[in-house]
């Protein structure tokens, strides 16, 4: 095959893009096709794209299905990521600032080679100013060599440049309002003079502005998603956070949880915050967040029943546009979304088992693939999972993974109920009440030691968020300037049958016993408003002596009410 069949007869043999494709002489010069009709239609294209990856996938088909392209490819000046060490060009990087990172890679290879597609190989990295790449990226200033020698100072692999009979090289930054984004460079067979050059400068301004207009649609759509995903979190999660912001209380339990928060929180392990409905997880995970060096990133909360099966993977990893009916456009999911932040993944225990192994791999690679992609993503993100499940009994009955549970147990924070901080009820009570009055723009509530008694012996099956909307609720009925805490009647708790209790006898624990008792004092309290001695006192009414209702109180570990 001479040179002739080579560049104006062969064609390659999947062209996608029937507007650009026809070659030109020029001086007897092989020249790209670069006229007026191909120049515009390229450019219209590269206005319709509102993403990157189209906007990239775009122009790299566009010259790498040509025959006398053996390369082309586009690098965009990024902040380094966590790969420096494994940087091959690491001992000449002087700057640790910023680096060129490979995005896009195409051509044709006449040696029946694949070509280098992929953006991970030997150059997808240059530090800015290093090599001709880097000179491009640090100057701004373009390159052009005509007559390739595979003995050149500045060729990487002169072997490549003989097999692929490559003669011109060209070079342009991608500039934008007087800033570099990235360099376009293109390896070609064709002896390419100035006009090629020239029209190469055109399609990196070009791509440098569609560069632009494509980050700024992405990033509006990324805070979008964003603003989209706390929204829907909170219409489910209504009215907790808004109550209290931060950890209230001052018992030991309480403590324990914080001193695991900052023993936890400067690491990036996986972290389980277990317990009831109610007793502040979110809270836990947000101080979490709060707490860590991802603190400045974004907290991503998703409310895992509020997922539909048959979204799942989209919600979790996004979708491509196209990806099935109804997706008209690109869709980051959860997992993007958090990206340099925290993910927080509440009530982990709905998430159905046949979608748990999706949810295992990106925790376990730190990647993953959008709906209808082939790309696959990396993710640096802090995962921090919730639920009110007991997952290792979930685990026997083959409800949920095994080895998804271990991968989210890596640091489990258990979160105790409102029943067992006792002492941290007037804390909260108070932190509800000053918050409530101010948002309804009443003067101070006072609340009677009475009433704090009454909030205290309370079982709270409801916890903190039952002790909120209770206060809530007695701040509007509010009279005079006093807090109305009439409603508040707790129900009776009878005691649990032991799991022994196989016949019709009434056998209970010893738990269960003592559990009635201290439901049975606390209901003797409440209904004497937590007065203990004189005749309409709660002694009475249990019929034993005051000084015994005192002690069994401590032995409760109902603290000590008095009137």
């Amino acid at each position: 095959m001479n040179r002739d069949d080579l560049y104006f007869k062969t064609k390659p043999a999947d062209v996608e893009l029937p507007h650009f494709g026809t070659h030109i002489e020029l001086n007897a010069d092989f020249q790209l096709p670069l006229d007026a009709a191909e120049i515009r239609w390229l450019f219209l294209e590269m206005g319709r794209c509102q993403t990157l990856d189209e906007l990239f996938d775009l122009v790299s088909k566009s010259f790498g299905s040509l025959p006398d392209v053996a390369l082309i490819r586009i690098w965009l000046v990024r902040p380094p990521r966590n790969d420096c060490a494994t940087c091959r060009l690491n001992c000449e990087c002087m700057d640790r600032s910023a680096c060129l990172h490979l995005v896009s890679s195409s051509g044709t290879s006449i040696t029946g080679a694949p070509c280098p597609k992929g953006i991970e190989g030997r150059f997808r990295r240059f530090p800015m100013g290093v090599r001709k790449i880097g000179q491009i990226a640090a100057t701004g200033a373009s390159f052009h060599v005509q007559d390739v020698n595979p003995l050149m100072d500045w060729v990487a692999d002169p072997q490549w440049i003989t097999k692929e009979d490559i003669h011109s090289v060209l070079g342009q930054p991608l500039i934008h309002k007087k800033e570099i984004l990235g360099v376009l460079a293109l390896f070609s067979r064709g002896r390419h003079g100035t006009f090629v050059m020239e029209r190469l400068r055109m399609v990196a301004d070009h791509l440098a502005m569609a560069l632009a207009n494509a980050r700024a649609f992405e990033e509006l759509s990324f805070l979008k998603r964003q603003l989209e995903i706390e929204n829907d979190y909170l219409r489910h999660s209504a009215g907790l956070e808004n109550g209290l912001r931060g950890l209230v209380g001052e018992s030991a339990a309480l403590q324990h949880i914080k001193e695991q928060i900052l023993q936890v929180a400067p690491t990036d392990a996986v972290v389980l915050i277990t317990g009831e409905s109610g007793t502040g997880k979110e809270l836990v995970a947000t101080e979490l967040h709060r707490q860590s060096a991802m603190a400045d990133g974004p907290l991503v909360k998703v409310n895992c029943p509020s997922i539909p099966r048959e979204l799942f993977e989209s919600e979790f990893f996004g979708h491509a546009k196209g990806a099935f009916t109804g997706a008209q456009n690109a869709r980051i999911g959860f997992f993007e979304a958090a990206n340099e932040g925290t993910l927080f993944l509440d009530e982990i225990g709905e998430i159905p088992l046949t979608l748990q192994s999706k949810l295992l791999r990106v925790l376990q690679e730190r990647e993953f693939n959008r709906v209808g992609e082939e790309k696959t993503r990396k993710i640096h993100a802090r995962v921090i999972a919730a639920t009110n499940r007991d997952l290792a009994q979930m685990v026997k009955a083959g409800r949920f993974r095994q080895d998804l549970f271990y991968r989210l147990n890596v640091f489990p924070i258990q979160v105790p109920a409102l029943r067992d901080r006792p002492d941290d009820i007037p804390l909260l009570a108070e932190h509800f009440l000053r918050e409530y009055t101010k948002e309804m723009g009443l003067p101070p509530v006072r609340v009677t030691q009475a009433q704090m008694d009454q909030l205290k012996i309370c079982s709270w099956p409801g916890n903190i968020r039952e002790l909120q909307n209770t206060i809530r609720r007695a701040v509007i009925t509010a009279s005079g300037g006093r807090l109305n805490l009439d409603f508040l009647t707790p129900a009776p708790s009878p005691p649990v049958a032991s799991s022994k209790q196989e016949s019709g006898e009434g056998i209970f624990s010893e738990q269960a016993m003592r559990d009635f008792e201290r439901d049975n004092v606390r209901r003797a309290l409440l209904h004497c408003g937590g007065k203990i001695y004189g005749k309409n006192g709660a002694a009475a009414l249990l019929g034993i002596r005051p000084t015994t209702l005192v002690s069994r109180i401590a032995k409760l570990g109902l603290g000590k009410e008095s009137k």
